[in-house]
């Protein structure tokens, strides 16, 4: 690994883990309207497109990064998905974050501009249904035990930020990414991490974001996860085919019902 330059530490598992914090989560310099987890996106972002960070060195621990930005481990567990998604950083679990080699001009990758009505959003659910339910049942044949951890850890994120009411699309996401990467075939993962968390319908759709907000709709989600989850750590192909596929099925049903919901609400005459 290259050596650590003084005004940003790469570091290695010997290497003190710290890291500057930038102005925008400093006390002073926090942007307002901004979430921190944001911020720390654009941050890490930065550095790793002006080279301060390069393809192969490691980010700091989730606990480093927590004490020297002052942020909560919600905020740099969404920050680390976001970048994951992005393809900028790739997480390897028990070992720690890289980061990635900037991709090739003219991959694919589905803008969270291009996913905007609920037409788009169905078309997404079908490309998942497809690709989704073999990577579950890949999965279920292929997934080490540290995979599996991680795919736990994520439900439990998930079900905590439903009690607190807190960020649910960062774990959701992870949680699938982590099934796609336990294929053992690297171009599942490669397509999850290029559509990043457009492929959360709730992300896009206002009448599924509203749904979002109340815990009996989200804990419905969850135990469609703990189904596939389940079938993966009992090594049972076809189970966690046939639940990914329900999971999936199902949350293309939650949003037509959802889209039929809202065109029955009366409009406000004052907004109209």
């Amino acid at each position: 690994m290259s050596s650590v330059s003084t005004d940003f530490p790469r570091v290695s598992p010997t290497d003190p883990e710290t890291v500057a914090p930038p102005a925008s989560l400093s006390p002073a310099g926090r942007r307002r309207g901004r979430g921190l987890a944001h911020s720390l996106v654009d941050d890490f972002s930065a550095r790793i497109r002006d080279g301060e960070l390069r393809p192969g060195d490691k980010l700091p621990t989730e606990a480093a990064i927590m004490q020297t930005f002052g942020v909560s481990r919600t905020v740099v567990r969404e920050a680390l998905s976001r970048l994951q998604a992005g393809g900028l950083v790739e997480t390897h679990h028990g070992i720690g974050t890289f980061v990635l080699q900037p991709r090739a001009a003219g991959m694919f990758r589905l803008d969270a501009g291009d996913v905007t009505t609920s037409v788009d959003v169905l078309a997404v659910l079908a490309l998942r249904i497809s690709l989704e339910t073999e990577a579950a049942g890949l999965a279920a044949g292929r997934r080490s035990e540290e995979q599996l951890q991680a795919m736990r850890q994520a439900l439990d994120d998930f079900e905590a930020n439903v009690v607190q009411a807190g960020d649910t699309v960062a774990p959701d996401f992870r949680f699938h990414l982590t099934i796609a990467q336990s294929t053992g075939n690297p171009y599942f993962a490669d397509i999850m991490s290029h559509l990043g968390t457009t492929i959360i319908p709730r992300t896009r759709i206002n009448a599924l974001r509203n749904l979002g907000r109340g815990g009996e709709y989200l804990s419905r989600v969850n135990r469609e996860h703990e189904e596939i989850y389940a079938a993966i750590a009992r090594r049972d192909p076809e189970s966690a085919r046939a639940a990914m596929r329900i999971h999936l099925t199902n949350s293309r049903e939650r949003l037509r019902v959802a889209q039929e919901d809202a065109r029955r609400q009366p409009r406000d005459p004052a907004g109209a």
